[in-house]
């Protein structure tokens, strides 16, 4: 009996990891059939406190996410994705995707990226792979870059 995936959410913020998520998003996507949804968290936490001085951060932001999240479901339509979803969050992605994006979707499958984040960071405040792999309720994968280069 094989298992497939019908609707796979893959958390998309412009890294070197995220891209290799999501090309592995569509390769999974094209084997099952599935529905792609392109989700990416804009991190309010990040520029709260400079928003109050730059009214214009948010608007680049959102702008950002649209063009990024464009750019993805274009390549996925063109990799032979039919029915691919943008979805634009704004908060905590560490629980956004988990909590509120896989579950609005009644998606069986999160692909995201490993972290970029050092050890002392991951310390304090934990990675977002991590923390979507310990609460979702679907199946996780978490996707590293073919090249691992040395933290300095």
């Amino acid at each position: 009996m094989t298992f497939e995936y019908k609707d796979i959410v893959v958390a998309v913020d412009g890294s070197e990891t995220a891209e290799v998520a999501f090309n592995k998003a569509i390769d999974i996507a094209n084997r099952n059939e599935a529905k792609l949804i392109l989700s990416h968290v804009v991190d309010t936490r990040a520029f709260a406190t400079v928003e109050a001085y730059d009214r214009s951060l948010a608007i680049r932001a959102e702008k950002y996410a649209t063009e990024l999240l464009n750019d993805y479901q274009k390549k996925a339509e063109e990799a032979g994705i039919k029915d691919v979803v943008i979805d634009i969050e704004y908060g905590s992605p560490k629980v956004k995707i988990a909590k509120e994006v896989a579950p609005k979707y009644k998606a069986d499958l999160i692909i995201c990226g490993a972290t970029g984040l050092s050890t002392m960071e991951r310390f304090f405040i934990g990675s977002v792979s991590e923390h979507i792999t310990r609460y979702a309720t679907c199946d996780v994968l978490v996707v590293r870059p073919d090249r691992v280069e040395d933290e300095a």
